[in-house]
């Protein structure tokens, strides 16, 4: 058979690739055919238009919204997450060769009855697990492209913190004073270019899960929401609302049936118009107060926290973290993290220092022990070490992946004690980090880094020395079953 495939994670960087490649890797395997666009930070080679044409089936393993779905109209479609592409990338292709094919249906209108479902499937009342899962699927899109600005702003105000010091934002407008032979007024630029670029943040998260629901003519309310969200105070609570509402307010909107004549300014005039106009009057008007309100509170919380409460806020998100090594549960405590970086509390750069060094943690343990004891670990295990020692030091928890799909009972319970105990330790040294990526690399912006080496190094030491014993009372097990089984027969 013949499929092409779609994967798309929300950082785009490890499990886009991953789960690609696992395609590729199984459908040799079948002996089938397969070409697989990767949605990734890197961006993406669309593909072409005769594999579709050709294509039996689509699989689209993607925890974002898929962009230009439009082009599998009356193609059998099976849908995954990129975790299960990785873990059982030959199941979805035994879904994608048994899936019947959709009706044939006039193209034009199967595109447009493609948007309004998809668009409204959570508001109309779907449940389960389809439900749960598009709204992660929406929240991620808006999450996913949030990421490049958190980090260039985050990496540029830290910059400026390391070279002109914390008074550095008491500094003046650069556009009046800036002097190029003076190491201040450089920290400056990058301080002002930094707090600039985090003012994309709130209206770029709101525009894209506007997207990630109902397409291109969702921009625009979604962007003037999210805007409208930090104009009162609402913050990132505030464009998570505001995204969601322009949503579904254009999905709503798309299903109203106008004339021919008007249906060709639709998705570039009417709707835009309309969906802006209602969203910004909800948000200035009725929304953006009462969400003011709880992010003040959230805030006030968050900056609240301190000593044992503080350790256990790290220790849960933590574990969080190494529950499913770069699943939902994980970028849920990832996006907890990063939607603090925009309040711009102290607090709130504890939490992403704890997020990123508990993220760190299940890699490098899993390279180190499998280093230490490789007998304990298979070939592939031993091999899946290399590239580890890498994503780990780059904050890639996905790296974990290969050791967890083969032994998740003994390696999954050893990441999450140690990633825990890492995020506990760097919440109670008071470490801060304004880089929401880069792991190691950004090691020199973070405050107090010998405090945050030593939290991740604790955590790493932990989670090797229990996954390593767990594998060696296994292991004795194993042998001691087998053992009995030889001896049985001489007993008897």
């Amino acid at each position: 058979m013949r499929f092409v495939a779609v994967t798309a994670c929300p950082t785009g960087i490890a499990h886009t690739y991953m789960a690609a490649e696992a395609l590729e890797q199984a459908a040799a395997e079948r002996g089938d055919e397969i070409s697989v666009e990767t949605q990734g930070s890197a961006g993406s080679s669309p593909l072409a238009t005769a594999d579709i044409r050709a294509a039996d089936a689509v699989i689209l393993a993607a925890d974002v919204g898929v962009t230009e779905r439009e082009r599998f109209a009356g193609k059998p479609i099976v849908e995954g997450t990129v975790k299960q592409a990785v873990e059982n990338a030959a199941g979805l292709l035994e879904q994608g060769a048994a899936a019947p094919a959709p009706e044939q249906e006039d193209p034009h209108r199967a595109r447009e009855q493609h948007h309004a479902e998809s668009a409204t499937a959570g508001a109309a009342g779907a449940e389960g697990t389809g439900s749960a899962t598009r709204l992660r699927q929406w929240l991620m899109t808006g999450v996913s492209y949030m990421i490049p600005f958190v980090a260039a702003g985050g990496l540029l105000i830290a910059l400026s913190f390391a070279l002109g010091g914390y008074r550095i934002t008491e500094a003046p407008d650069v556009t009046e004073h800036f002097d190029p032979a003076t190491l201040t007024s450089w920290a400056a630029l990058a301080n002002q270019i930094g707090s600039a670029a985090f003012e994309f943040l709130v209206p770029v998260l709101a525009g894209f899960i506007a997207y990630g629901m109902a397409d291109r003519p969702a921009l625009a309310p979604g962007f003037v929401g999210g805007a409208a969200a930090m104009s009162v105070g609402a913050g990132f609570l505030g464009g998570l609302v505001a995204g969601l509402l322009a949503g579904a307010v254009v999905a709503g909107l798309r299903r109203v049936r106008v004339p021919k004549a008007v249906a060709g300014i639709m998705p570039v005039v009417v709707l835009p118009l309309l969906g802006t106009l209602i969203v910004g009057v909800l948000m200035f008007v009725v929304l953006g107060r009462p969400i003011a309100a709880v992010m003040t509170a959230l805030t006030d919380w968050l900056n609240g926290l301190g000593g044992a409460n503080a350790m256990l806020l790290g220790a849960l998100l933590g574990g969080m973290i190494a529950c499913d090594l770069g699943g939902p549960i994980n970028k849920v405590a990832y996006t907890f993290a990063v939607g603090g970086l925009t309040t711009g509390s102290e607090t709130a750069l504890e939490i992403m220092a704890a997020v990123m060094a508990a993220g760190m943690v299940p890699p490098l343990a899993l390279a180190l022990a499998a280093t230490l004891r490789s007998k304990r670990f298979t070939a592939a295990e031993r091999e899946s070490a290399r590239p580890a020692w890498l994503l780990g030091a780059s904050f890639i928890t996905e790296g974990a992946i290969p050791f967890a799909a083969t032994d998740p009972l003994r390696v999954i319970p050893s990441m999450i004690v140690g990633s825990a105990g890492a995020g506990a330790l760097s919440m109670m040294f008071g470490v801060t980090l304004r880089a929401p990526h880069g792991g190691l690399f950004v090691l020199p912006l973070v405050g107090s880094p010998a405090l945050y080496a030593l939290a991740i190094v604790v955590g790493i030491g932990v989670s090797a020395l229990l996954v390593t014993v767990a594998k060696s009372i296994g292991r004795r097990a194993a042998e001691n079953v087998g053992s009995a089984s030889v001896e049985s027969p001489v007993a008897a």
